[in-house]
């Protein structure tokens, strides 16, 4: 008999459009043989033009959604996505600790593209409080890592700063995307920087000139859940993530050519 997929439970926000959030997510999830279960945090009004609105969920109906899949479920892996509300932080928080579900990825989702706010301002201290030091790994952009962490970061010895200090908050791994980084003696290229427990990973890869993709960290942080579901190392997972997300953003730029 063919073993099932491990299930990956995703905690995050509804893009209609399907371009991030949770279709994102569930789409990398299946993409790579895992089981995907979703619970929504949001209902955003949006497209690839921008955000324009948000609903948010209560901690009723979160843990209303959350609750009978892990009755019925043995989870590999969670991974959480947009958490807009402080209410919403303390309620994932607390369903962690209460039936132990497995430390989660977590990207930190705070502004869109566009400029619209994702998070609420007194979200953030509750996340960094209550949430920071229950997960297994935290994976922001350079301006949530700036956010977070309060250090200016511009290249990548202040992302490695930046990794020190969010650790020093209480996160056990943290992955800051590079992105598009340009340093005086190198040539464009994409870095990122794996901070787990001090032992520092620098990712380089080439930028991939290409159209913006949406959703791009929803796919990653989702298929870093996905690798540590199958039981690979933390590291092995970012790695084959950041391959997985760079054939999707080549994968885009060859289709439009097209």
């Amino acid at each position: 008999m063919k073993p099932r997929p491990p299930v990956v439970l995703t905690i995050a926000g509804f893009d209609p459009s399907g371009g991030a959030g949770i279709v994102a997510d569930i789409r990398t999830i299946v993409q790579l043989g895992c089981r995907p279960a979703a619970a929504l945090t949001s209902l955003t009004f949006q497209n690839s033009a921008g955000v324009f609105g948000a609903i948010h969920e209560t901690a009723k109906s979160l843990r209303a959604q959350v609750m009978p899949i892990i009755e019925e479920m043995e989870l590999a892996a969670v991974k959480i996505g947009m958490l807009p509300t402080a209410e919403l932080i303390s309620e994932v928080a607390a369903m962690i600790e209460e039936r132990r579900l497995p430390p989660p990825v977590f990207d930190p989702v705070m502004k869109s593209s566009s400029d619209y706010e994702l998070m609420e301002p007194d979200a953030l201290t509750l996340l960094k409080r209550e949430l920071l030091p229950l997960l297994r790994i935290i994976t922001p952009n350079i301006a949530e890592a700036a956010t977070l962490s309060g250090v200016d970061v511009f290249d990548e010895r202040g992302m490695r700063h930046a990794a020190v200090n969010l650790r020093q908050l209480g996160a056990r791994a943290v992955l800051i995307k590079g992105g598009h980084l340009e340093e005086e003696s190198d040539k464009a290229e994409a870095i990122d920087v794996l901070d787990e427990d001090g032992a520092v990973t620098v990712f380089r890869g080439p930028w991939i000139e290409a159209e913006p993709v949406r959703g791009t960290g929803c796919m990653l942080s989702s298929a870093i859940a996905a690798g540590l579901a199958y039981g690979q190392s933390l590291s092995e997972s970012v790695a084959a993530a950041k391959q997985f997300v760079a054939a999707e953003i080549q994968n885009s730029k060859l289709t439009i050519q097209n």
